[in-house]
C-alpha cells in the first residue's frame, strides 16, 4: 500500500495571538502535523521565553514549545499592529488566542472583525472559564482549572494521611489538555467546512476547568445519582484492583496494574501464591477493590524483598503489566522511546543539540525526526519572511514598522 509522506495539515495555516501554554501548546500540536503556524509575539517575546532552565541566555522549553513555528513580532495593541493581523487573518484558516474573555474585543480583533477579514475564519479561543457563563470575565490558568475541574481534589492524598495540600500534577495539564481539545475543534471546524462547503466562521470555545471536567469518568454521574463524592486514593484505583506503585527493598517504587481476573491470576503465581486467586476476598474485582488494603500488603510482602529490575523480569515474563516510575533520565534511555523516536535530538542553532520529545500520533509514511522541521526560534526571527514574502510589504515599510516597534 502506497501511504503519501506529505505532512497532514500541509493544506492549513493557523495565526497564533496566543501566550504562556494552552494556545501555543494547541498550536504546536497542529504545526507538528505539518500547518504552517505564524506565531504572534510581543516585540520583547512570549513571556514564556523566560520560564524554566536556560542555556546561553535561551529558554531550554522553548526550543520545544515554539518549534515549527514561524515567529513574528507584533503590537496588536496599536492600530497600524490591529491592521496587520488582520491582513495575517485574510491569509488564514484558523486563529487561536488564549487571552482573558474580551480583550480580543477591545483592540477591535473579536469574531466578527475577524470574519470580516476572512470570512469562514475558525476562531479557537482558550480562557479560564469560557467566553460565557456569571465567571467568563475571571482570569485562570491551568492550575485553577485543575482545582475547579476536580483533578486536583482527585489527585491528593487519601483522608487521615497527611495535612500536606492536594499536590499538583507536575506539569500544566490543565493548559495542555484544554490545547488539545482546541486543536481537535479547530479540525473538527475546519473538516465541516471542506466537507459541506459551509462558509460561515466558527468560534470553539474552550475552558481549562471544562477540559478538565471532562476527564473525571465516572465521578459526576456517580455523584449525581448517589451523592457520593469520589475521594483521593493516592497511589491506587478506587475502581480495580490490583492497580497501585508498591516499594521495592531499594527504595524505589514499582507500578503494578494487574487488576483483569487472569492478570491477578498470573501475580500470584509470580509471587508464589497461586491459592491467593481462590480467596474468596479476592475472587473478583469488586472483591479486591473492597479488601484493597488488605492485598495491597500482600502484594508489598513480595515487592519489598526485589529490586524493581528482578521484579519486573518476573512480572513482564508473565505478561503483567508493570513498570518502575520513571525520571526524565529514564524516560531519555529507555529503549521503546529511543526505538520509537519518541525521544529525538533535534539542532537548536541557539541550544546545539537537545533532547525533544517526539511528535504524537506517530503517522504512517511520516518520519517523526523530520516533522520536528526547526526548534522554537529567536525572537522575529520569521519577520522578514512573513512580512515581506506572505504579505508583500516592502522592506522600507517593514523598517517603518520596526522604528514605530510596531514590530
Amino acid at each position: 500500500m502506497s501511504v503519501s509522506s506529505e505532512p497532514l495539515l500541509r493544506e492549513l495555516r493557523v495565526l497564533e495571538l496566543g501566550h504562556f501554554i494552552a494556545a501555543p501548546f494547541c498550536t504546536r500540536v497542529l504545526a507538528d502535523l505539518g500547518a504552517d503556524v505564524i506565531k504572534v509575539e510581543p516585540p520583547g517575546g512570549d513571556p514564556v521565553r523566560g520560564w524554566g532552565m536556560q542555556a546561553n541566555g535561551q529558554s531550554i522549553w522553548w526550543s520545544v514549545h515554539g518549534r515549527n513555528k514561524r515567529c513574528v513580532t507584533l503590537d496588536v495593541r496599536k492600530p497600524e499592529g490591529r491592521e496587520i493581523v488582520l491582513d495575517l487573518v485574510k491569509r488564514c484558516d484558523v486563529v487561536v488566542e488564549n487571552f482573558r474573555p474580551g480583550q480580543l474585543e477591545k483592540w477591535g480583533l473579536g469574531p466578527d472583525q475577524l470574519a470580516e477579514a476572512r470570512p469562514g475564519i475558525v476562531l479557537v479561543r482558550i480562557s479560564g472559564y469560557g467566553q460565557t457563563g456569571p465567571d467568563a470575565h475571571k482570569s485562570g490558568f491551568g492550575v485553577i482549572g485543575e482545582a475547579k475541574g476536580g483533578l486536583r481534589y482527585l489527585g491528593g492524598y487519601p483522608k487521615n494521611v497527611t495535612d500536606l495540600p492536594p499536590p499538583r500534577a507536575g506539569v500544566s495539564l490543565g493548559d495542555s489538555v484544554a490545547g488539545l481539545y482546541g486543536a481537535v475543534g479547530a479540525l473538527a471546524a475546519v473538516l465541516d467546512q471542506r466537507s459541506t462547503g459551509a462558509k460561515e466562521a466558527r468560534v470553539i470555545d474552550v475552558a481549562l476547568g471544562e477540559a478538565v471536567l471532562s476527564l473525571l469518568e465516572g465521578a459526576l454521574p456517580e455523584y449525581g445519582l448517589t451523592g457520593k463524592i469520589r475521594e483521593p486514593m493516592g497511589s491506587a484505583i478506587n475502581t480495580a484492583a490490583p492497580t497501585n506503585a508498591y516499594p521495592c527493598k531499594d527504595g524505589t517504587w514499582l507500578l503494578i496494574a494487574a487488576n483483569s481476573d487472569p492478570l491477578f491470576a498470573a501475580l500470584c503465581r509470580v509471587m508464589g501464591k497461586p491459592g491467593l486467586a481462590d480467596d474468596p476476598r479476592f475472587k473478583d474485582n469488586r472483591g479486591r477493590v473492597e479488601h484493597m488494603a488488605e492485598l495491597d500488603a500482600i502484594i508489598a510482602e513480595w515487592t519489598r524483598t526485589l529490586t524493581p529490575q528482578e521484579a519486573l523480569e518476573q512480572l513482564e515474563a508473565a505478561n503483567i503489566p508493570a513498570t518502575k516510575i520513571y525520571t526524565i533520565a529514564d524516560v531519555a534511555s529507555d529503549q521503546q522511546f529511543r526505538a520509537r523516536h519518541m525521544v529525538t535530538t533535534v539542532q537548536d542553532p541557539q541550544l546545539g543539540s537537545v533532547l525533544h520529545p517526539g511528535v504524537v500520533p506517530m503517522v504512517q509514511g511520516l518520519d517523526r525526526d523530520t516533522q520536528i522541521r526547526w526548534a522554537g526560534p529567536p525572537i522575529g526571527y520569521h519577520n522578514r519572511e512573513v512580512y515581506e514574502q506572505l504579505l508583500g510589504y516592502s522592506p522600507a515599510k517593514l523598517a517603518e514598522l520596526q522604528e514605530k516597534g510596531i514590530v
